[in-house]
């Protein structure tokens, strides 16, 4: 009855956005909450037009999941066509997103075969994983196997970012009152990754060109870079971004990597000052990206 449908949330997102009309993946919003203001991800609101409203308010972001019955309704939906879904979602650590469509799956228990994963990461990592699993199931492959070759990929998923202000990881309980107070006095920049699905503080430098050194290093102590991604918060490269571009073409010779800006789900997490990387190891045992 059809072939596999793939549904995930609006936390994904894809250095080519042609990648969700073209394997015909479904993706369920969250709430973005700017102040007063509330808008659905990707559909009332994109991210330049996200970050233009936030710098003009100056607003904190909260994000709301997808309900249960807006995972109900997709599902019920899709299975008019088919009777197997994989629905991949953002780190149940950032929210209800995961825990919403596991409760969804069980109106169609019985009548349609859905497993949804947790990704334990997000943004473009989680593009990668649902990209990943598109392109098998367009390969003819059976679920078992497109789950097997998605979970593979998980553990080989890093995103390091460091941030200007303290203040959403404060917020978020990723730093003591104290410990933020202090970081601004010092004008420290906070490194962080995504560890098991939750974001972790590494270390802390204080000017932009240790920061862009530090992401440099953590690129080069993988051995086989399949894939990697460039995370800003302007729709144009700054100075720091042509910098790391730069020392990241001499370790790279010959490869360039794509930059992209970064979404109000993540910008929720660790606020709109950010610059990263996405890097997808690859796992040698595998053949997907």
């Amino acid at each position: 009855m059809g072939k596999i449908r793939i549904v995930t949330d609006s936390a994904a997102q894809f250095v080519n956005p042609e990648i969700v009309k073209r394997y015909n993946i479904e993706v369920v919003p969250h709430t973005v909450h700017l102040g007063t203001q509330s808008f659905r991800e990707g559909i009332d609101l994109d991210t330049e037009a996200f970050f233009r409203l936030q710098n003009q308010s100056n607003a904190p972001v909260t994000l709301s999941a997808p309900s249960v019955d807006a995972f109900t309704s997709v599902y019920g939906r899709l299975n008019r066509s088919t009777d197997k879904i994989l629905s991949l979602h953002m780190s149940r650590a950032f929210g209800a997103t995961w825990n919403n469509a596991r409760s969804a799956t069980k109106s169609l228990l019985g009548r349609c075969e859905i497993v949804v994963l947790d990704s334990l990461t997000t943004s473009i990592g989680l593009g990668m994983l649902v990209e990943a699993a598109a392109r098998a199931v367009e390969d003819g492959l059976p679920m078992d196997e497109v789950v097997r070759i998605t979970r593979g990929m998980v553990p080989h998923i890093y995103i390091v970012v460091y941030v200007e202000s303290m203040d959403y990881l404060r917020r978020n309980g990723l730093l003591s009152e104290s410990q933020s107070i202090l970081g601004a006095m010092l004008n420290i920049k906070p490194f962080l990754t995504i560890e098991d699905g939750e974001i972790i503080p590494m270390e802390k430098v204080r000017t932009e060109g240790q920061a862009v050194d530090k992401l440099v290093e953590f690129v080069t102590e993988f051995s086989d870079v399949e894939n990697l991604v460039i995370l800003q918060n302007t729709p144009y490269a700054t100075d720091t971004i042509r910098t790391l571009q730069e020392q990241l073409a001499l370790e790279f010779p010959g490869r360039s990597f794509p930059s992209l800006m970064y979404g109000p789900s993540l910008a929720a997490l660790i606020g709109t000052d950010a610059t990263g990387i996405v890097v997808y190891e690859r796992d040698e045992d595998e053949d997907v990206l």
